[in-house]
């Protein structure tokens, strides 16, 4: 009988089971390994014999077939090592396992017999722990990641033979068990706070609408005027990730290989500002095996592109259905592959390409203007919820001035409004903050007077726009309306 050893594989930011059928042949001495595995996984024949050799064993002078099934999907990475080698020395009478149905193996071995790291380690334990497997045994360096799920006993080892002891019964393997705190993100540099801000008081009450309310913004401005310094901050007023959105950026990082810290849990709100010369790939996600994108990278997040307009328009226009469907879609040979990628939308941008408009240094010519602006379509800018000019600030007159207000302070305003929210669309499956709401919602929940509707029907014939103020600069700014009370 073949000898099957349980191990995993990721299509997307989720794990699926594998079964790793070993069976030995007489003839000529072979390794084939079949099942629609990538380059890798090929690989893996010279890797198990080698770490078996060293491992004390002699590798069977057999024709080896080893499967890897579900046979009709590709498979990628080397994680599958150690559960080959399992098979394979099974296989060959070499140890005996008695409930190797219970075990879970994940590992990539080095010729020398030693367990490196993998990355993708969570997704795929929450999938054995969903399979109901009882016992899965990883890289010791992955040990502190695998700990971060419940339900399934993790054994952690240095290498292969440390594995084969155990299965022998010879020893009880490397456990973790990880404290309160002791799975958390150290987080002890995050330092930006927003009271290094000073002289910008209406920008910072338009961000913490934003946050409030979970909508895109954008900043215009001038160089130096705080808007970079501004949007680092956003991160620190928004509420606190919840464990399942902790466990979701977790899974995307871990799938990335961007795990900081000892591949622990993720507690804070990721920021990402990719430059603007980032690729499509970069931005959305892609690559031959699909990897997550920025857009991914930034869920439960901020995604912050400084300099809008000096992105590629084709790369900005792709962001259209990330940001209305709060996922993306990659499809490859080997699949379709769906990311999350539910974040706020921050961007700045200067008034012009020299960046000085209205003021005397600006000598930018109307045509370099309206083209400047031009490059960000306007889907995108339909998108934004929030427009914002921004003035840059006297120095002098500042210099000697307190901050407004904390992050701390405004994270408070924050969760209020949030709460506030959060009862109104209790009865709402998927439904956080106003940011969410569909068509439905916002005629039910934004239902407005005859006032409303005559001063909203002048706008409309005037400026062509539901609802739009044109400043001395010709910059639009889209009211939002929002818990403003609360706030």
């Amino acid at each position: 009988m073949a000898t099957v050893v349980r191990s995993f594989a990721i299509q997307g930011i989720d794990g699926y089971p594998v079964d790793i059928e070993v069976k030995m042949l007489e003839g000529q001495p072979v390794i084939s390994i079949i099942g629609l595995g990538d380059q890798a996984v090929k690989e893996a024949a010279e890797r198990i014999q080698a770490a078996i050799d060293e491992s004390g064993y002699v590798f069977p002078k057999k024709c080896v077939i080893i499967s890897l099934a579900p046979s009709d999907k590709k498979k990628s990475g080397s994680h599958f090592d150690l559960a080959m080698a399992v098979g394979v020395l099974c296989q060959n009478g070499d140890i005996g396992v008695k409930k190797l149905p219970d075990y879970g193996f994940i590992g990539e071995l080095s010729l020398d017999g030693r367990l490196r790291a993998c990355r993708g380690i969570l997704p795929m334990i929450i999938a054995g722990q969903k399979r109901g497997m009882k016992k899965i045994i990883v890289p010791e360096a992955n040990l502190k990641e695998a700990s971060l799920v419940h339900g399934v006993e993790i054994l952690g080892f240095h290498d292969l033979t440390g594995v084969i002891r155990h299965l022998e019964g010879k020893s009880a393997g490397m456990e973790t068990h990880i404290e309160e705190d002791g799975n958390i993100l150290d987080e002890a540099d995050r330092i930006l706070d927003f009271k290094d801000v000073k002289g910008q008081d209406e920008l910072i009450e338009a961000v913490v609408l934003a946050a409030a309310g979970g909508h895109n913004m954008l900043m215009v401005g001038e160089p130096g005027c705080g808007k970079t310094m501004i949007a680092q901050r956003i991160p620190t007023i928004l509420p606190e990730m919840t464990e399942e959105e902790c466990l979701e950026v977790t899974k995307i990082y871990s799938i990335s290989g961007l795990l900081p810290n000892g591949h622990a849990l993720m507690k804070y709100r990721p920021f990402r500002a990719p430059h603007h010369n980032a690729s499509l790939n970069a931005l959305i996600g892609g690559g031959a095996n699909a990897m997550p994108g920025e857009v991914s990278l930034a869920h439960n997040g901020v995604l912050f592109l400084d300099e809008l307009a000096e992105f590629s328009r084709r790369t900005l226009d792709a962001l259209r259905q990330p940001i209305e469907d709060k996922k993306v879609s990659i499809s490859r040979v080997n699949g379709t592959h769906t990311f999350p990628s539910n974040f706020m939308f921050i961007t700045a941008m200067n008034p012009c390409p020299c960046g000085y408009y209205p003021s005397a240094k600006c000598k930018c010519t109307d045509y370099e203007i309206v083209k400047y602006r031009g490059k960000i379509s306007g889907p995108i800018m339909d998108r934004i919820d929030i427009q914002k000019e921004i003035h840059p600030v006297d120095f002098f007159a500042i210099a000697d001035q307190k901050p407004c207000c904390s992050s701390e302070e405004l994270r408070i305003k924050v969760k209020k409004a949030r709460k506030i929210q959060q009862e109104r669309y209790v009865q709402e499956s998927g439904i956080n903050c106003n940011a969410q709401m569909t068509t439905a919602l916002i005629q039910k929940h934004c239902a407005l007077d005859q006032d409303s509707l005559n001063i909203l029907r002048e706008t409309s014939e005037k400026y062509g726009y539901l609802l739009l103020i044109m400043n001395r600069q010709g910059l639009s700014q889209i009211i939002i309306q929002s818990d403003c009370r609360s706030v």
